[in-house]
């Protein structure tokens, strides 16, 4: 197949838009995969900071860290993504390259924990004001489950009010499969 899935897709924007040494968000650090995978992109000069409210997650997420010996690149708080803007150093502010959010809930995981569309977009709002001008906010839509369906409403809102003065939207999805497929929310700050 040569269009890519969804989460391939993601990594092809996260490639194109990190070098080495710079400074990357991941939302919702899950089980870890996307803050390795930043943390490889950014390299031994940059540094990824990942948030997440349950503690299983930072716990998967430090024991994958350390065992990619990567985990001196990554800061880990077991806190809400609403607390960016007060949780990132303020002298980093401008100079956040890429965030990303998997939305749902920790895979493995307790299902009834779930991100929620209030958290979600007062981050999205912090992450647009401390994003570097270049910078991408990927957002992994998962809807299947009936919060999920709240959250996907209430983002494409918000992703399709944003000035495009301000930024670029970019929704990529497939529109003939089954059962709710997971979709990006791309936003490129201009």
């Amino acid at each position: 197949m040569k269009l890519e899935r969804v989460l391939p897709y993601m990594r092809t924007l996260l490639q194109a838009t990190l070098s080495k040494g710079d400074l990357a968000i991941d939302a919702t650090v899950g089980n870890g995969n996307d803050t390795l995978f930043l943390s490889q992109l950014v390299g031994e000069s940059g540094h990824v900071y990942g948030f997440d409210i349950q503690e299983q997650a930072i716990l998967n997420t430090t024991k994958l860290l350390e065992n990619h010996d990567v985990y001196n690149r990554v800061t880990l708080y077991e806190a809400s993504h609403d607390t960016i803007i007060d949780t990132i150093p303020n002298q980093l502010h401008g100079h956040i390259k890429a965030a990303v959010f998997n939305l749902g809930y920790l895979p493995g995981g307790n299902k009834e924990i779930v991100t929620k569309p209030t958290s979600t977009l007062q981050a999205l709002e912090q992450l647009l004001s401390v994003l570097a001008v270049g910078g991408i906010i990927i957002i992994v839509i998962y809807s299947g489950h009936p919060e999920g369906k709240i959250e996907r409403d209430e983002i494409l809102h918000y992703a399709s009010t944003l000035n495009q003065k301000n930024a670029s939207v970019l929704q990529y999805k497939f529109i003939n499969q089954v059962n709710n497929p997971p979709f990006i929310i791309a936003i490129e700050k201009r």
